[in-house]
């Protein structure tokens, strides 16, 4: 393990987490924008990211390329609950031939998961960031390749949306705006904006 990795994962965290906090606050999750992510400092998170670092994508992939899973992750996703993964269930189930059950998650952890999908771009993309870009990621890479209840990625779906065509995070201060959409989304309506 590089030292040198301790202080850039370090830094990498505090990065992704001020812009969360950043965000969490424009959207009213104050207490969320605080302790968003403290688990990243646990011995079980930190360790093994410092050792898979690499500063452009995450640790944890990495350390699932390597061994196929990673500590970090299941002691993170337990912790966090603006992970879409904590709101899955019926996991015995689904090897007896059935679906999982995919839960839709509250607002607020739907809002502050949006948060995290932006902190984690600011601190990945650092300069080159953009909300079309973050857009693209979202419609390319992970949109249809996450197990996500159909109502919370529908409201992902428009959030991202319109940031990205707004150049904004303007959405996330309009608070009324954003409740009236993921209200209209939990529906299953289809959101036009």
């Amino acid at each position: 393990m590089k030292l040198i990795n301790i202080w850039r994962h370090a830094q990498k965290v505090c990065v992704h987490k001020f812009w969360v906090g950043y965000y969490c606050f424009k959207a009213g999750l104050y207490w969320q924008g605080l302790v968003h992510d403290l688990s990243k400092f646990s011995p079980t998170e930190f360790i093994e990211s410092v050792k898979f670092y690499q500063g452009d994508r995450s640790p944890i992939d990495a350390c699932k390329e390597a061994n196929g899973y990673s500590m970090a992750w299941l002691h993170h996703r337990g912790r966090n609950l603006h992970h879409y993964e904590n709101w899955v269930d019926n996991f015995d189930h689904y090897f007896a031939g059935n679906k999982l059950t995919l839960l839709e998650m509250p607002y607020m952890y739907a809002v502050e998961m949006i948060c995290d999908y932006l902190g984690a771009a600011r601190a990945y993309y650092g300069t080159s960031f953009t909300y079309a870009k973050e857009h693209d990621w979202w419609v390319n890479i992970k949109r249809d390749n996450c197990a996500m209840a159909p109502h919370t990625k529908a409201f992902v779906d428009v959030c991202l949306r319109i940031m990205g065509c707004e150049s904004s995070s303007a959405l996330l201060v309009d608070r009324g705006r954003l409740r009236m959409l993921y209200d209209r989304c939990m529906c299953g309506e289809t959101v036009d904006e």
